[in-house]
């Protein structure tokens, strides 16, 4: 079927281009130029839309399997979908961790059949507890993984940090590194400041970011390889990985989009919604985190979907788990920073960025209405856990179709 894409707005390596017909039919889309005949069956009006490229993240979690109860392949796959997403990195914080060529198989297998496409994070430590190396080269191999780490977990372990870097340099393999001194925030709740002091709860410092960053350049300086730096949210974090760049270091970096949306002040209603790791922070450190995105220091922006069940989230804020559902929620909070970093960038960060990390993926295309609105509710959510404070409001910002494996996908019904 032949489907016109009349009035739609493409934004393409880095600029918004005019609004133009196009015509998608036989699995592909190309735009109709003045003169030519246009025979079509449907037409679709996309005068207030945008698109570009398929949207990438690459941090995302998933229950199956083990805890299919937070979110399975299905649920997360349809998530992404109704959130613009074609691809996806996965965590492997999965019960059993994903640290075999079974657990990544079966992911992957289970994945097919749906139209968003995943990628699988291979753990590099047991059970990801930090100790003894996972089966690395057996499961770039046998399955092909590039990407590795510890997913949620940190990595304190220097030595093992190091034989990890030197293994994955025989493949030109990739650590996703999510760099934090787990005992400089021993019990820690949220941020450490101001407002952690006035609520009476143990705070988590930049400290346990920035030293587990200059640890981890050090080793990255002494042994090489390749480095992805997740979820950075400190000035000095950024400023430290703006330096290893210039330096030539091969490093790259990302952060959570709400870590741009939210505060350590937004946690005075002790939400455990807002209970996330790494915490929000203050208004200094938020601000080098956009410099950070505008001058290239920081490559993407990820969801850092981490579903949770009612019972994880809504207990004593300090038992409450640390996480935030956050696919649904990425294009409205983008939508409330557009004016502030422009669609432009934030849709290079999503697209174009992952891609210098991760490699070309298969062509795929997103599009979006950034002011249609919409109520996230039981009926509209797709996952299987609902922890986001914005869970019952009215959003702005909803995608309306996603073209993925030769097929136009209506994403908002």
């Amino acid at each position: 079927m032949a489907v016109l894409l009349k009035n739609l707005r493409l934004i393409q390596e880095g600029v918004i281009l005019d609004p133009l017909n196009y015509i998608f039919k036989n699995g592909f889309i190309q735009e109709v130029l003045n003169g030519d005949p246009i025979i079509f069956e449907t037409e679709i009006d996309c005068t207030s839309f945008f698109a570009s490229k398929g949207w990438v993240d690459l941090r995302c979690g998933l229950g199956e399997p083990g805890q299919e109860y937070r979110e399975t392949v299905e649920s997360l796959c349809q998530s992404l979908t109704v959130s613009g997403f074609a691809h996806a990195l996965v965590l492997p914080n999965t019960d059993p961790v994903i640290q075999s060529k079974n657990e990544v198989d079966f992911v992957l297998n289970k994945a097919k059949v749906f139209s968003s496409q995943l990628q699988v994070m291979g753990a590099v430590t047991k059970n990801a507890t930090g100790d003894d190396l996972t089966e690395i080269l057996d499961m770039h191999f046998q399955s092909g993984l590039r990407f590795f780490g510890d997913g949620i977990r940190t990595l304190s372990n220097s030595d093992r940090y190091m034989k990890i870097l030197q293994y994955l340099q025989k493949f030109d393999g990739i650590l996703f590194d999510h760099a934090y001194d787990s005992l400089l925030g021993i019990f820690g709740q949220m941020h450490e400041g101001e407002v952690s002091t006035k609520l009476g709860m143990k705070g988590i410092p930049n400290l346990a970011e920035d030293v587990a960053i200059q640890r981890n350049l050090e080793i990255i300086r002494y042994a090489g390889g390749r480095v992805h730096f997740q979820t950075v949210n400190t000035a000095k974090g950024v400023e430290l990985i703006r330096k290893a760049k210039a330096e030539g270091l091969k490093v790259t970096a990302d952060v959570s989009i709400y870590q741009m949306i939210f505060s350590d002040s937004d946690l005075v209603t002790f939400d455990s919604n807002y209970k996330v790791k790494p915490p929000f922070r203050g208004n200094d450190d938020r601000e080098a985190l956009i410099k950070g995105l505008k001058d290239g220091t920081i490559d993407s922006i990820v969801s850092n979907h981490q579903p949770h069940d009612f019972d994880s989230k809504f207990a004593e804020f300090d038992l409450a788990a640390f996480g935030m559902a956050g696919l649904q929620t990425f294009l409205p909070a983008m939508v409330k920073l557009s004016e502030e970093i422009g669609w432009e960038l934030l849709i290079e960060k999503i697209t174009i960025g992952p891609e210098k990390v991760i490699g070309k993926l298969s062509d795929s295309l997103t599009i979006f209405d950034p002011e249609e609105k919409w109520l996230y509710n039981e009926k509209s959510n797709k996952s299987l856990s609902s922890n986001n404070p914005w869970f019952g409001m009215e959003l702005q910002g909803r995608v309306k179709y996603v073209i993925q494996k030769g097929q136009l996908i209506k994403a908002d019904e």
